[in-house]
């Protein structure tokens, strides 16, 4: 970027937090701020994916890389138009901040003809049955043993306890479908170099029983979980990865407007196993839309 560029940017930015945003306040009774500051907090912090002066030396608008600087305009255009919620950026900003608290984890969050729920011991037999059937199971190493299902079921639960989110079962009207949420992966993974770090990653991910495909849960379901993660939990990005011949997954991954970073090898599988090539992808909170799990969604 050039220098003429770089001032423009700057002027950009000066007009929207000092400006546009104040003078539309008074037509917005509803956003929770109204000050140049305030408008400048929330959309830097957004941009940084946490309080912008943990990373940006003071006076933001002069020292702000020109990427985050253009994120953060783009987000302040996205509030202009009414495609972003102006709350529930402030919200994130300030659980950021530690000036709120996350609240505890909702039992179950609504979606249109399906819902989001906590695990129940009642879930044990069919998601046993999906993780025994091999077409569910084609791109992990082997299907599962009833046993190792339910351990499994168990640490998908707990998260929820550890985390404040977790992988929520997918229940549709005829019964349990499966499940997609978040959580903190167990194993480490080589992608440091990739991500430019590897401590505190969240990935998101799915696992659905067979007669589930083909009505949209996986994207439905992973936007309603998003959006609680974003929101609620205050979460700065999440990642998602999959064997490189997963294309079922890669197309979902894709729906829900993730960038795909690059490519790496599984630790956990041999050298020569098909399924040892993985593709991962990212999704920062200020590049999904606030209030993204919309569509019927809502908290119960």
């Amino acid at each position: 970027m050039t220098r003429a560029e770089t001032e423009a940017q700057q002027r950009r930015w000066r007009e929207l937090v000092d400006e546009r945003l104040p003078a539309a306040a008074a037509a917005h009774p509803g956003w929770p701020v109204s000050q140049n500051h305030c408008f400048a907090r929330i959309l830097l912090d957004n941009a940084c994916g946490g309080p912008w002066r943990e990373s940006v030396a003071p006076p933001a608008w002069a020292n702000m890389p020109p990427e985050r600087l253009d994120l953060a305009l783009s987000l302040g255009e996205a509030v202009l138009e009414g495609r972003q919620d102006l709350a529930a950026l402030n919200h994130r900003s300030l659980l950021w901040r530690r000036k709120r608290r996350a609240a505890a984890p909702p039992e179950r969050l609504q979606g249109e003809d399906f819902c989001l729920r906590r695990w129940r011991l009642s879930d044990d037999e069919p998601f046993a049955a999906l993780c025994a059937d091999p077409e569910v199971m084609r791109f992990f190493p082997a299907p599962k043993s009833a046993r190792e299902s339910q351990t499994e079921a168990r640490a998908l639960a707990r998260r929820f306890d550890e985390d404040g989110f977790g992988p929520w079962v997918v229940e549709a009207p005829e019964g349990f479908c499966g499940f997609v949420g978040c959580w903190r992966p167990a194993r480490p993974l080589p992608l440091g170099g990739l991500l430019g770090q590897e401590t505190s990653l969240v990935e998101i991910g799915w696992r659905l029983a067979w007669p589930a495909w083909g009505r949209g849960f996986a994207v439905r379901g992973a936007r309603l979980a998003l959006a609680d993660a974003f929101s609620r939990c205050a979460l700065s990005e999440v990642v998602a990865y999959t064997a490189a011949v997963n294309a079922p997954s890669l197309r979902v991954m894709e729906r829900l407007g993730m960038s795909e970073v690059g490519g790496f090898d599984h630790p956990g599988l041999p050298e020569g196993h098909e399924l040892r090539p993985h593709r991962l992808y990212r999704l920062t909170a200020a590049d999904f839309p606030a209030g993204g799990g919309a569509g019927g969604a809502g908290l119960e």
